[in-house]
């Protein structure tokens, strides 16, 4: 299973093109809409959730709702783009349109100058209608494929907001995928205390006066996963290393750790390993969970765990110093749309990001050409794990 998207901030449309999906999953819209609908909500969202109400279009690799296991198309429109229909034209213009909303002050934190240097652009709006977070439209809409695959399977994905610009939140013992579907999926701040909700909405809103934008740290829990997915026995094999890269990979995310992740640096080894145990009913299962569900690169059956860093978002409202690429002259940076926090967005884009690298193991481990196939190689494959 592989994809692609494509696509412009401002352009027409957002494209994904997915292939290896199996065939006979029940797949409609509305089961990538709703996906959609959750990434542009959230406290502290801004304009540009106002102006877009995102509905995919899937045009071709199903029918009659399932899937037909040939290559899926899903396109997004862009609503906004009737207002920069000359700016982004594909075709060529004449230079007076080619200056209008021209970028040559590289925002501090983005990717515009280092795109600029790059591709040799002398408009820096090339670079910054891409590198926007609006591509990651199509990788919740790509997780929503992967995650309805995994819910056949009995696998749940979910996340919440740990830490909210410096405030942590105080988190239960034991939190299931279930509690966090319950509490942190209902409200618009992500998180599964709702007793701290005031609290951090006060904070955002003297964030946004204050012109300025904060960061946090989001966890991501998946369930039901079975042991042995990924391998130790090379370095692009190992399934934690493929999530990590994964998580990274979105916008303004820094860092990534499993379980204890950075904690386990402090602490000794009987403090982190987790004790083996086994039963007649689960087979093997561990004692606790402080290494996130990982051993040597590989699932070993207990509940993933993963938590992404997201900086500030970089885009200000009181911008700070840049050099103009035009004249080299220092200036303040150019000020686009921006919000005071993106953490519940970035958390359900995080969370359909480990979908589709857990999809995608688990369709390349197993038989995955129908989903009967693929239902009963897992099934097969979780009976002889039991019985080790």
């Amino acid at each position: 299973m592989r994809y692609f998207t494509a696509g412009e901030s401002h352009g027409s449309q957002l494209t994904a093109i997915i292939e290896g999906v199996p065939a006979g999953l029940k797949l409609t819209c509305e089961d990538i809409n709703i996906e959609l609908n959750r990434r542009q909500g959230g406290y502290g969202r801004g304009q540009r959730m106002k102006i877009e109400s995102d509905q995919v279009e899937i045009s071709s690799g199903v029918r009659h709702g399932l899937t037909l296991g040939s290559p899926i198309t899903l396109t997004v429109a862009n609503r906004d783009h009737s207002n920069w229909r000359e700016v982004m034209n594909v075709a060529d213009v004449d230079d007076e349109v080619k200056l209008k909303r021209r970028v040559t002050k590289p925002r501090p934190g983005h990717a515009d100058l280092v795109g600029g240097e790059k591709y040799d652009f002398t408009d820096l709006r090339n670079v910054l209608e891409r590198s926007s977070a609006r591509e990651t439209t199509m990788r919740v809409a790509v997780g929503a494929v992967a995650k309805k695959l995994l819910s056949e399977l009995g696998i749940e994905v979910a996340h919440h907001v740990v830490n909210f610009g410096g405030i942590e939140i105080e988190l239960p013992a034991d939190l299931t995928v279930g509690q966090i579907q319950e509490t942190a999926r209902v409200n618009d701040l992500s998180i599964v205390v709702d007793s701290q909700a005031g609290q951090i909405r006060d904070y955002i809103d003297q964030v946004k006066r204050d012109g300025d934008s904060i960061g946090g740290i989001i966890e991501v829990r998946a369930e039901n996963v079975p042991a042995g997915l990924g391998s130790y026995v090379q370095y692009d094999r190992k399934l934690d290393a493929k999530i990590a890269a994964a998580v990274v990979s979105i916008n303004a995310f820094k860092g990534v750790e499993f379980g204890l992740g950075f904690e386990a640096g402090h602490r000794q080894g009987s403090e982190v390993m987790d004790e083996i145990i086994w039963s007649k009913e689960k087979g093997y299962s561990r004692a606790s969970n402080n290494l996130g569900g990982f051993e040597g690169g590989m699932t070993n059956g207990e509940q993933i765990i993963v938590r992404g860093v997201m900086k500030p978002i970089p885009t200000l409202y009181k911008p700070l110093m840049s050099v103009d690429i035009e004249t080299h002259e220092p200036y303040r940076a150019s000020v686009e749309r921006s919000d005071p926090t993106a953490l519940p967005a970035a958390g359900v884009v995080m969370e359909n990001v480990l979908a589709i690298v857990l999809a995608q193991e688990i369709s390349d481990k197993f038989n995955s050409d129908t989903m009967s196939e693929l239902i009963a190689a897992l099934e097969q494959y979780r009976t002889r794990i039991r019985k080790y």
